[in-house]
Order: C-alpha cells, then structure tokens, then sequence
C-alpha cells in the first residue's frame, strides 16, 4: 500500500498558525463589522430624532412671530437643527401645500411629504427610512395666531456616511488580518527552523549513536530550558548509560571468558591425568580422589555462573513472582544451614538474629530465599577467617519487615556503594574468587519485583551490611527492632 506523503513539521507549524490567525481575525470581523452597520444606523436615526424633538420648541415659538422675524426666527432655528443633526430641516404650512421653509433649495422629496402627511393624520412623530435616507417628521402642537391646524416639521439625513464609515473599518480589518497572516507567516518559519535545527542535530546524534554504538560522540549541549532541551539531555544521560552497560558488557564478556576457559581448561586437564591414572596399574586412588575434588569445584563454578545467568535472563522476563506471606526467621534459617559446611570450611560463624515475635512479610519464598542465598555467599567471599556474619530478621514499623546480612570485612568504597547493583560490575580490586558481578543485581531487580528494596547500609566501622525490606504481612505484623534488647540470638553455625 503506497504511503501519502506527509507534510513536515514547519508546514504544519506554518499552517496551523496561519488559520489560527485567519479564523481569529474571520470570527473578530463577524462579530464586530456585521452588527456595526445596524448600530451606527440607529444611532445616527435616534441623534436626528432627539434633535428634532429638542428643537420643536423653538420653531413653534418662531411660527407664532409675524413677517419678516417669522421667517428669519424659522431660519435661525432650522441652521442650529441642521448644524446639531446635519440634516435637511422643512416646516410644512398648514394646508402642507408647501414647505414654507427648507434649508436645501432642492424640491422637497416625496419622502418627506409622505412622513409630514403621516404626522398630521397620526398626531405624533414618523420615522421613516429609505434609500440610504432617514426622515424624521415631528408635529408641532403650538399654532400660529389664526392657524387651526399645526406645522410638522421635517428633517432629512443622509446615511451613506454609515456605509462609508463601516467601509473603512472593514478595510482597516482586511489590512490588519493582511499584516497579522504575515507576522504569524514569519513567526512560524522563525520558530520552525530554530526547533528544526534543534531537532536535526539529536537526529544527527541518534543515527551516530546507531551506526557507531554507545561510544559515537555526545549530542551537543542544548542550554535551553524546554521538552526539546529535555529531549537532548535525556539523548545524553541515555548514551552515558549505554556506555556504562557497554564497558559492564565488555567487562563481563572478558571476565566470563577468563573464568570459563580457566576451569574448562582445568577440567581438560584433570580427566587427561585421571585418564592416565586409570591406565597406569596399580592406580592412585589419593591422586585420583584430588583431581576429582578439583573437578569438582571447577563445575561448582561453572554452575554457578549458569545459574547467575538464568536468573538474569528470568528477571529480564519478568517471570510473575508469588506473593504469599513468609516467616522470614525460618527462611534465614533454611538458608544458614545450606551455607552451614563452607562456612567451617572458612571457619566463618554464622549466627542468627530475630526478634522474639516471628517477623512476617509478602514474597515470593524462592525468591526471598535466592536473595539471602546472594548476601551470604557475598559475606562469606569477604568476611575474614575466625569472624561472625550476622543475619538478622525482624519487623519494622509503618508496614516494613527485614532481613540483615552483616559481616567484618573490607567494606565498601563510597564511591562503589551503588555501583556494586550494577550487572557485571567488579571491583577493580576484585580476587579471581569474587564472582562474576552478577548477584547483587539479581539481588536487587528480585527485591523491586517484590516491591522491596535492597541497599547497602551506611553503618560505622568495617565490613559491609545489606538491609532487604519486605512489605509487612497484614496475617502476621513483625514486631519492632531493637538491638539493645529486641533481638534473639537463635542460632550459630559454621565454624566448629
């Protein structure tokens, strides 16, 4: 199916700014032009209706004078009306044959004769509108001596100056709408090629990063404080962390090699001489019996690895993991006894501490067991001979229960104190014995999935001490710790 071309980023920027301006403006002049037409025309009708009602008074007063102050009384009168109002002002006679006064030396239109006409037969005021034209005509009550029927007086006004008026501010609007399209135009291409800009170098940084791995140069520094500049500064710390995970991978790759060619290498070795131990006559079975043994061990380390390498790959799948509540003392215990031979083997006491009610917490019992499993063998590598690992149980308050695993060795540098939850990470000082850098990190992704945590505590003096906390069981609270008199020493293994 063949794909539509799409439009970029700048023409979509540049068109959405320009209809957003074209409708502002589009809706702007609807509401305003439209009514602005019907409201200049009433108020233009209701000022010539005022001012031929204010000015009645004054040509009634002026038609009760006698010739000539009559006409020039009506004259006076007319000038002010058609100054205040502009319009063209009459007054009828009173058989309205005629107009006896008309500021316009023009014939008078029908208009106007119709509205006086209407005037006299209503006995009040007309306003009658035609052809761009307003016509106001007012009755005055006040005859002249010997006049039974009353004057009307006309005004006549013009409205084109409304059309002309509305005309303008229309074409105000168009060149306004006109100068807004352009700026909104020039904004548009201003901002989308700043942000284009911006965004084709992290696409520049990203295809490096693609094409060259983790160690491609670093996206350029972006300072502004914006989601593209969050963007750029995400780009970065994500490459910082593949280059992390790139040495931990390259670091893990050799360190594996090494240790698996090393036993691999020794196990050849030892079945060749045990092979020809078994030839020769008579065989020596005290010879034979330790290049066993060290077979032995060579395939402990190789399971080992094994082993570390599938709970990875099991963590990495999120395998679902159980929850169920666990006697958190009993699975120290279990798990003591297993370490129970090495340990005298090390001459390594292993004693156990828990609070004198049984700490309950939410876990999956394989997977609580598998992290103290990794403590212990951790504090049996670096604890020193004639010395104590502790293990601790207990419950803690605000809904938390623990196991602590402490011992008496090196400890750790500050500034390997979270690098040691790293995969693959070895200390640079790490013996050939050390491990593979694994089991802390499997420690600590088992802990999270269980929603606890594991982190290595900042306790005074040597050694190293791990705390892993566990959701309290609600069947079952722990109780309180208290090292001066909370705990119970339940057991001690090891060393005899």
């Amino acid at each position: 199916m063949k794909r539509r071309p799409t439009l970029g980023l700048r023409w979509r920027l540049l068109l959405a700014l320009v209809l957003t301006s074209a409708v502002t403006l589009a809706v702007a002049a609807y509401a305003l032009v439209g009514p602005l037409t019907e409201r200049l025309r009433n108020s233009n009708i209701e000022t010539l209706r005022q001012a031929s009602l204010g000015a009645r008074p004054s040509f009634e007063r002026a038609r009760r004078l006698r010739e000539p102050e009559r006409y020039l009384a009506l004259q006076s009168a007319g000038l002010r009306l058609q100054g205040r109002a502009n319009a063209r002002v009459l007054v009828s006679d009173p058989l309205l044959d005629e107009f006896e006064y008309d500021t316009d030396i023009g014939a008078p239109t029908r208009q106007a004769l119709l509205a006086a006409l209407r005037s006299l037969r209503i006995r009040g005021t007309v306003v009658d509108i035609e052809d761009e034209q307003a016509t106001i005509a007012v009755r005055l009550f006040k005859s002249p001596p010997g006049e039974r029927t009353p004057g009307i007086l006309v005004a006549q006004r013009q409205l084109t100056d409304v059309t002309a008026a509305v005309q303008q501010v229309r074409n105000a609007l168009l060149a306004a709408a006109g100068v807004g399209l352009l700026v909104a135009v020039l904004l548009s291409v201003a901002i989308s090629s700043t942000l284009l800009r911006r965004l084709e170098r992290l696409r520049a940084a990203a295809l490096r990063i693609t094409a060259e791995g983790a160690t491609a140069p670093p996206p350029p520094e972006d300072p502004v404080r914006d989601e593209v500049g969050d963007l750029a500064r995400t780009l970065t710390r994500m490459q910082e962390a593949l280059q992390r995970e790139e040495a931990s991978r390259r670091s893990f790759v050799s360190t594996a090699s090494h240790e698996l060619r090393t036993p691999l290498t020794m196990l050849q070795g030892t079945m060749e001489l045990l092979e020809e131990d078994l030839r020769d006559q008579p065989v020596d079975l005290e010879d034979a019996q330790r290049q066993v043994a060290s077979a032995r061990r060579e395939l402990l380390r190789l399971s080992s690895l094994a082993g570390e390498l599938l709970d990875l790959s099991r963590l990495d799948a999120q395998v679902p993991l159980r929850s169920e509540p666990v006697e958190l003392s009993e699975i120290a215990r279990a798990v003591a006894s297993e370490f129970d031979l090495r340990a005298a083997e090390c001459r390594i006491d292993l004693a156990i501490f828990t609070t004198p009610e049984p700490p309950w917490a939410i876990g999956d019992p394989d997977a609580i067991a598998r992290v103290l499993r990794i403590l212990v063998d951790n504090a049996l590598r670096h604890a020193p001979a004639d010395s104590t690992v502790e293990m601790t149980a207990g419950g803690r308050e605000h809904g938390w229960a623990f196991l602590e695993v402490a011992d008496n060795g090196p400890g750790v540098l500050p500034q390997e104190r979270e690098r040691i939850f790293e995969r693959f990470y070895r200390s640079p000082g790490a013996s050939s014995q050390s491990g593979f850098g694994l089991g802390l990190a499997i420690g600590r992704g088992l802990a999270e999935r269980m929603d606890g945590s594991l982190r290595l505590s900042s306790g005074d003096g040597a050694g190293a001490r791990f705390v892993f906390t566990l959701p309290t069981s609600l069947s079952a609270p722990g109780a309180s710790l208290d090292h001066d008199g909370g705990l119970d020493r339940i057991g001690v293994l090891g060393k005899r």
